[in-house]
């Protein structure tokens, strides 16, 4: 039992670290410089999350906690979990559990979101987290993304939002 929560928590690790490379490209003011920029910030979470994570026995705790923090320090970021909705889990054709992300842009100019997604088995046991990015949401209107688990989840796998900024 513990081993698989370990693995599920290095897994969680991993969505984080990976998602890092798809949202280095979304800083919204097209200019690519090196100032910071909530992309940027994203992009650093990946790294930190990595750091923090290795050596620590909680691996699951670290990495949400970590993803959770570096969101936080998202400029100018807004939590708008209530204006994120995720669709029924799908397994695709790799068999990695996914779902759908649809977002609601409130602000009276384009924003980005940055979702965190947690998968949990049928259960409610924690299985698997995804960072995922909408980038260039018009005002007013909606935008889409696909949060894709790191690896095969359970049959039944069940998906929330554990956290979503709007920036």
């Amino acid at each position: 039992m513990a081993y698989g929560r370990h693995w599920a928590a290095g897994a969680a690790l991993a969505a984080v670290v990976l998602a890092g490379p798809a949202l280095t490209g979304c800083s919204g003011d097209g200019d690519g410089g090196d100032e910071d920029t909530p992309a940027r910030s994203v992009s650093d979470a990946a790294s930190a999350v990595e750091s923090a994570a290795s050596g620590i026995g909680d691996l699951w705790a670290s990495a949400t906690a970590e993803a959770g923090r570096q969101l936080d320090e998202i400029r100018e970021g807004i939590d708008v979990k209530d204006d994120v909705r995720l669709g029924t889990p799908a397994t695709d054709d790799d068999g990695r559990t996914t779902v759908e992300i649809t977002v609601r842009n409130t602000a009276d100019a384009r924003k980005s979101f940055a979702v965190q997604v947690d998968f949990t088995d049928a259960d409610g046991g924690f299985q698997d987290a995804v960072v995922v990015n909408v980038p260039d949401v018009p005002a007013g209107g909606t935008g889409t993304a696909t949060a894709r688990s790191t690896h095969d989840l359970p049959a039944g796998a069940t998906a929330r939002t554990a956290r979503a900024v709007r920036y």
